[in-house]
């Protein structure tokens, strides 16, 4: 089972530690400040008040030895990027970022950081698509220029299985899963009927994706 460390415990940092460890990982938390490590204390495994800028500290947590950081600090940018070389230095195999900005995105990437996430301006994105278009429901961006977006059968979809949409052909997009109320398509087939109520996750160029949500 991975083992995960997560830097910085505001709103994003708790969220993913504690997410993290409902789903039964073992999950080690760390923040300077000891109010927020106690209101962790008894979510994850280990919760622990240390300077992740200092690299004695983090030694002597054997932090090496994890499979994922997380390093969530937020404002305080030169912590975050500190903490990230830090961790890579040590020989972490796997460290996610998060960033303000992208240029802040690009000095962490610089020093190592195996993945740079941007929770303010990915959330925006996800927002700003559901007021857009109301069957939009969610958005994820999967790579520099993919997407994959949840979206609600629309009327016009109902009724009819995915060879008849032919959502490839006319969007260029592909159909990875079905999802209801009740069940979960994982690898639907051609001939699958669309059913109201059932959303669609598709995956495509973000151009493709776009012409679809105006559909």
């Amino acid at each position: 089972m991975k083992q995960f460390v997560v830097i910085g415990l505001g709103r994003f940092g708790s969220s993913v530690a504690r997410t993290l460890a409902e789903r039964g990982f073992d999950v080690l938390a760390i923040d300077q400040d000891e109010s927020l490590v106690q209101e962790m204390a008894n979510v994850v495994t280990h919760a622990v008040q240390a300077d992740a800028t200092d690299e004695n500290a983090m030694n002597a947590l054997g932090l090496r030895n994890f499979d994922v950081a997380v390093v969530a600090i937020g404002a305080d940018v030169h912590s975050n990027i500190l903490a990230t070389m830090i961790l890579k230095e040590m020989g972490v195999r796997y460290v996610v970022a998060k960033a303000l900005d992208p240029l802040h995105g690009k000095v962490l990437a610089k020093v190592g950081a195996d993945r740079v996430i941007f929770p303010e301006r990915d959330m925006g994105k996800r927002l700003a698509l559901n007021l857009i278009s109301s069957n939009v429901l969610d958005f994820i961006e999967f790579a520099p220029n993919y997407s994959i977006v949840e979206i609600k059968a629309t009327k016009g979809m109902v009724g009819k299985t995915l060879a008849e949409l032919q959502l490839r052909t006319r969007f260029g997009v592909n159909v990875i899963a079905v999802k209801a109320k009740d069940r979960i398509n994982i690898s639907p087939s051609a001939s699958d009927e669309i059913r109201e109520g059932d959303i669609l996750v598709v995956i495509g160029e973000n151009q493709s994706v776009e012409r679809l949500r105006r559909l």
